[in-house]
């Protein structure tokens, strides 16, 4: 079977969560890595068996390599629009890691890039492929719980405070250069986090045929800045048509989890854990609940892998259902950026 040849440049923690994803693949292959940091390449080459001559301390000399079919950007949110523009020159088909983008005219111009090269671009959302929202996605197309009427969808965790005895807590730590709290690399929990209901909801509202899930406002608002002036909670409506509105929420304070609520004409949806691999699934419909478990047979980012890799394979152009097309990723950062700035 043909094998697909990746490239990674940026070697952070999702970089090696993502490559634990070859391992389970026929269709595959991680070819080169690329990063500045001399120990995070030799992680790399030693874990994952990397020939020399495909381990690039430049991030250039990897895009000019001709033997990779297929780049998975994995920098920092802000260099993510530099290097894409950089990669479509060089004709590299891209993996961009979410949020691809954090400016909505950066999202237009790549889009009009990409179209006008015929270059096959899509948006690092690993849940969309986990078997379990494509349960989900079945279940709302068959409308079994009849039609959609609204959603809220979370992903918060606190890593502000930790425990200490008797339940007191105590302020962690904070790096101001982390990026997580640096507001020049992309950071606090509305592009960290908040990218992932914002994603959901917009692949719930492109399921509904009544709407055109394109035409969006948000409302009620709700953020909280740290001392370092980037977010750290965040909450808004996206409504959708004027038809569907998604609640959606993000902190960096809240531990209040990663769950979703679908809500239908005959019962709802609730789904626990969203967007890892645990996900747990309660169909609630006509009084009766049912759960909707099943664990995984592959590490989570091997479906987007070997999914994106056999659309390399088929020559397409642009991701399969249920991977994010060029066009999401434009509504995608234009919710974001209304949510940052409103």
């Amino acid at each position: 079977m043909k094998k697909i040849n990746w490239g990674i440049i940026g070697l952070g923690n999702v970089a090696r969560n993502f490559s634990e994803g070859f391992s389970d693949l026929n269709n595959a292959k991680l070819l080169a890595i690329s990063s500045l940091s001399e120990t995070k390449l030799n992680y790399f080459r030693n874990k994952y068996k990397i020939n020399k001559n495909y381990i690039y301390k430049n991030y250039q000399e990897l895009l000019n390599c001709k033997d990779i079919d297929i780049v998975y950007l994995a920098l920092p949110n802000s260099l993510h629009y530099e290097w894409v523009l950089k990669a479509i020159k060089n004709s590299k088909k891209l993996l961009v890691e979410k949020p691809a983008f954090i400016k909505a005219d950066h999202a237009t111009k790549i889009k009009n890039e990409i179209l006008g090269r015929n270059l096959f671009f899509t948006e690092g959302y690993m849940y969309r492929y986990n078997p379990q929202i494509l349960k989900i996605i079945e279940l709302i197309k068959s409308e079994e719980l009849g039609k959609v009427i609204s959603m809220e969808t979370f992903f918060c965790k606190n890593i502000l405070t930790k425990k200490k005895f008797f339940f007191f807590e105590k302020q962690k730590k904070i790096d101001p250069c982390h990026r997580l709290f640096n507001k020049e690399l992309g950071g606090g929990c509305i592009l960290d986090l908040g990218c992932y209901p914002v994603s959901f909801s917009v692949l719930i509202a492109s399921l509904m045929k009544e709407i055109d899930y394109r035409k969006f406002k948000l409302k009620n608002i709700k953020r909280e800045n740290s001392i370092m002036d980037v977010d750290i909670d965040a909450e808004a409506e996206i409504s959708f048509d004027n038809i569907f509105t998604s609640k959606i929420k993000s902190s960096f304070k809240k531990s209040i989890g990663s769950h979703t609520v679908i809500n239908c004409e005959k019962g709802n949806l609730f789904i626990k854990n969203t967007w890892s691999s645990n996900i747990e699934i309660i169909q609630n419909i006509d009084g009766k609940r049912k759960f909707l478990k099943n664990k995984l047979k592959k590490n989570i980012y091997s479906y987007e892998i070997e999914n994106i890799s056999n659309d390399i394979i088929e020559g397409k152009n642009k991701p399969s259902f249920p991977g994010v097309t060029i066009e999401e990723t434009k509504i995608n950062t234009e919710i974001l950026e209304s949510w940052l700035n409103a």
